[in-house]
């Protein structure tokens, strides 16, 4: 595996869930395959379970790991060609990018969409970037259009969890004050759709995604009715995607709070939200802090996840 960006790059799902299950058995079994080599993460945005479980997992395989916050530790980088730099931006992504890869042997790249401009977003200019020029793997610690490592360890804990061969997984919307990117719901919808589950996704209307990643999932706009029956319900919010309202928050209707009433419509389901929550807006209190709530297995699974990862892209450098 020579990069990581969704779901096509990691391969056989039963086999790398499988890979996945092994290594949280003994997450140090290959802890000399990283010996002398550097992870270099670089982060154009924010972070808390990203940073710590993919540098524990890099860790576990014995990696040295870097970390640089764009904006923060480093210059204001350019990514865009062509750009008079004239402005607060000191150093272009196109010099930063070969320097970078100069001082290790992989790369992972968070960066966010920015809701301005759908097809910049969706062209992933930032981390296409680092794959053309860097000449190392890279991988995504989330980028403008997906969250891979999120729903690798998503996929996982769907699999410890699940007490039949299909369950019946829904991905529904629900309210947020601020606009977010589709990264997550898109890269959920992608990896669902790659397996044979049940899968619903349901929102109000408005806020239908990229068809693409949507795929072969029902699209419910009765949230109870798309609860019912239901094993696992994926709470998270998002923007809209559909142009004239590109990247806008067209509604906040706490009607789809996720609350106790509706998850007994389920068949008993477990909750999951990849985190950080707004309580009592994406989900009640009562539901998140249930004993079928997953979100800290589902966040624990991140290391899991990110060693999988980290450790092919390790065994394609030999």
């Amino acid at each position: 595996m020579k990069k990581f960006t969704c779901v096509e790059d990691i391969g056989d799902l039963r086999a790398a869930v499988a890979e996945a299950l092994e290594i949280k058995r003994d997450r140090f079994a290959y802890s000399e395959l990283g010996r002398n080599r550097t992870l270099l993460m670089i982060f154009f945005n924010s972070s808390l379970r990203t940073r710590l479980s993919t540098q524990k997992a890099a860790m576990n395989l014995g990696m040295n790991v870097m970390v640089l916050d764009v904006n923060q530790g480093a210059w204001k980088l350019e990514t865009e060609r062509g750009v008079v730099m004239d402005g607060d931006k000191a150093e272009h992504l196109l010099e930063a990018i070969p320097v970078m890869a100069s001082y290790c042997d992989l790369i992972g790249v968070r960066s966010f969409a920015q809701l301005k401009d759908k097809a910049e977003d969706y062209e992933e200019r930032v981390i296409e970037q680092f794959i053309r020029y860097s000449g190392r793997p890279v991988f995504s610690m989330e980028a403008a259009t997906r969250h891979p490592l999120q729903s690798f360890a998503d996929l996982i804990t769907i699999e410890e969890h699940k007490t039949t061969e299909r369950p019946k997984i829904v991905m529904t919307w629900a309210p947020h004050p601020k606009a977010l990117p589709q990264a997550v719901p898109n890269s959920f919808a992608e990896w669902i759709n790659a397996t044979d589950y049940e899968f619903v996704i349901t929102h109000p209307e408005g806020y239908e995604l990229d068809p693409k990643f949507v795929g072969r999932a029902k699209v419910e706009y009765d949230q109870r009715k798309a609860f019912e029956g239901a094993d696992f319900i994926y709470a998270k919010n998002w923007s809209a995607y559909a142009d004239p309202n590109y990247g806008q928050v067209i509604s906040t209707d706490r009607d789809w709070t996720v609350d106790s009433e509706k998850m007994a419509l389920t068949n008993n389901a477990y909750f999951m939200h990849c985190l950080p929550v707004r309580r009592n807006m994406i989900v009640t209190d009562e539901v998140i802090e249930s004993e079928r709530s997953l979100v800290i297995p589902e966040a624990a699974n991140r290391e899991i996840s990110a060693e999988v990862v980290i450790k092919r892209l390790l065994e394609s450098l030999k």
